[in-house]
């Protein structure tokens, strides 16, 4: 007898069949598929061991490549003291820097760690890593090391003058090797200041701001080496007699380049020798003077009036020596009927430099110049001793005539002097014009140039100039400290809207009773309005190319003057300053920029100790302040 199944026995048989189901699926699941299942697997685990192996390669060969940078950093200030001390005991060292810079490039230019520099994260960090090796390799091995042999045979003895005469063949014989290694120290700076910081972390970002400061210095010192092999034969007379004008600044009376033009030498060069032909004062030179020598742009005479064009005192005081050269070229010639080939400009400070390389001079009086007592000697004791300035005149015009007869023997240690040369041109307290078209294209863009500042995509700069409105030497105890704060601005080369702010802080160091206590010569006997012992300073702040203002303060509140120049925006404000008193000048501005770097050029002044150059990077930190 059939009997009915119950439902509990249906859904057994429902599953038991389901289940059969299930294993015809399964041994009917097709071959190929079950292979590509455990290929997958092989392969995940074959890319898991491929990037522990890279990540072992690169980390050793990192790890020896950073053992090789790090013993560049331990021998390059030793190298580079020999250079300066002398160069045929240089090269042994820069072949060894040559030959660690060489295994850190073949270290991280393998195709394995080229691949893990376009990881995301990790990579820009190796790959900026890579470039600082490689521009290492190109700096040591392309650059300093052939410039090291090539310059083996020239003796440091042999770039001064030897009884006023001085050997121009000894650069001659640089000139090629010199223009082969700038390229080269060139391309590895631009290769270092290319590498984007934006992704950068810790040591690597450190690493690569170290390595833009050191090799922007290299190159520049080696461009300079460069632009001097190529320019002082000719200048020294290699070719023929040259004349020469020397405008000495007085720091103690401000103008935008250093201070009134106190002094000037006409200096001679016939095939190196050095001979020093006339000395005149600015007074004397500007005696007689009616009108402009020339006629000064509308734009210059906006800001200067023709100031410039009509008293010695003033050339310096347009911030931009290319112009002021060939102004006092022209007023020279008209007062003495003498054409010179060029202008240089230097200060007593560049002096005192060159006095310690020198060791003390003897002054026509008997009394000993030196590198202590020469700014305060020239500057200020001066003015206590003599009243007349006529006297003046003839103690300025002896002392710098005693550190010239100095130099024009020898005297004093050549790296001494190579050292305090290359402070006064990074000061900008050396400048050149030259009146040869050709030579003057080789000074042009250097600091020696004295141009009014340059941007670039990098790095915003302002002018920072002094002038004195006293009519006064009371510059001398005027300390400027300047400020510089980014706002708003970005760590990327991104073109964005950025925002700088540059305050500018007057301090009159004089005596509270400066009024009695100091020369009346110095503090202007009130001649031109300024109460004795006050100074009034005149501030021309040039803007960066592009930049505009959106605030200006002062803390008296005297509104500034704005004008235009060379495409720069210009704001100028007076400020008077009470004996132990201080003013102070502030001015934000903006622009759509790329830059992330700014720098502000302010007039050198008396104080060695202050640097006329201030800097803030856009790092979210604080701005950098001059001291």
């Amino acid at each position: 007898m059939n009997e009915t199944p119950t439902r509990s026995e249906g859904r057994r048989r429902e599953a038991t069949r389901t289940a059969q189901d299930r294993n015809k699926t399964s041994s009917s699941f097709p071959l190929a598929n079950r292979k590509a299942a455990r290929i997958s697997a092989l392969v995940v685990g074959a890319l898991l061991i491929v990037a522990a192996l890279l990540s072992a390669w690169v980390g050793v060969r990192g790890a020896l490549a950073y053992q090789h940078l790090s013993a560049i950093r331990s021998l390059a200030p030793t190298a580079a003291a020999s250079v300066t001390s002398d160069p045929n005991q240089a090269t042994p060292a820069l072949e060894q820097l040559a030959t660690e810079a060489s295994a850190a490039h073949d270290l991280t230019s393998d195709p394995v760690w080229a691949i893990a520099a376009s990881t995301p994260w990790i990579g820009p960090q190796l790959a900026a890593f890579a470039t600082v090796a490689s521009a290492s390799d190109r700096l040591f091995a392309d650059s300093l090391l052939p410039l090291a042999i090539a310059a083996r045979d020239v003796s440091l003895d042999d770039l001064r003058p030897h009884d006023g005469r001085l050997d121009t063949t000894a650069l001659s014989t640089l000139t090629a090797p010199a223009r082969s290694a700038a390229d080269a120290a060139t391309g590895a700076a631009a290769d270092v200041d290319a590498i984007d910081r934006t992704p950068l972390v810790g040591v690597v970002a450190t690493a690569v701001d170290q390595a833009r400061s050191t090799y922007d210095a290299a190159a520049s010192a080696i461009d300079a080496l460069r632009r001097a092999t190529e320019l002082l034969p000719s200048m020294l007379g290699q070719d023929g007699p040259r004349t020469y004008l020397l405008l000495v600044q007085n720091n103690a009376e401000w103008r935008s380049l250093g201070g009134v033009s106190g002094t000037a030498i006409e200096l001679s060069a016939d095939h190196g020798a050095l001979s020093l032909v006339e000395t005149h004062s600015a007074t004397s030179l500007s005696r007689g003077i009616s009108g402009p020598v020339v006629e000064l742009p509308s734009d210059v005479q906006k800001i200067y009036e023709t100031r410039p064009a009509r008293y010695f005192h003033n050339l310096t005081q347009i911030p931009d020596f290319p112009t002021d050269g060939p102004l006092a070229r022209e007023m020279y010639r008209q007062q003495t009927g003498r054409e010179v080939d060029g202008v240089m400009a230097v200060d007593p400070v560049v002096l005192s430099y060159l006095l310690e390389a020198t060791g003390p001079v003897a002054l026509p009086d008997g009394e000993s110049l030196t590198g202590d007592n020469a700014v305060p000697l020239l500057l200020d004791d001066t003015y206590r001793r003599y009243a007349d300035p006529a006297a003046q005149d003839a103690f300025f015009a002896g002392a710098t005539g005693a550190v010239f007869e100095a130099l024009r023997e020898g005297q004093g240690s050549t790296p001494g002097l190579i050292a305090a040369l290359a402070r006064g041109v990074e000061e900008r307290r050396v400048l050149v014009w030259a009146a040869e078209p050709t030579e003057q294209s080789v000074i042009e863009g250097t600091t020696l140039a004295g141009q009014l500042p340059a941007s670039n995509g990098r790095t915003a700069r302002f002018g920072v100039y002094l002038n004195d409105g006293t009519g006064s030497k009371m510059s001398y105890y005027i300390a400027p400290k300047a400020d510089l704060r980014w706002g708003s601005c970005r760590t990327s080369a991104d073109a964005s809207t950025r925002e700088v702010t540059l305050t500018l802080t007057l301090s009159n160091t004089a005596p509270a009773d400066a009024s009695t206590s100091l020369p009346a010569y110095v503090t202007g006997n009130g001649v031109y309005g300024t109460a004795p012992g006050v100074a009034t300073v005149v501030t021309d702040v040039y803007l960066p190319e592009g930049w505009t203002p959106v605030t200006t303060t002062t803390s008296s509140g005297t509104e500034f003057t704005r004008s235009t120049l060379d495409g720069r925006e210009v704001l100028t404000v007076g400020a008077t300053v009470a004996p132990q008193a201080t003013a102070q000048i502030e001015i934000t501005a903006t622009a759509v920029s790329t830059a992330t770097e700014a720098e502000a050029l302010l007039t050198p002044t008396a104080d060695s100790t202050l640097s006329p150059t201030v800097r803030a990077a856009c790092t979210g930190a604080a701005g950098a302040v001059l001291r």
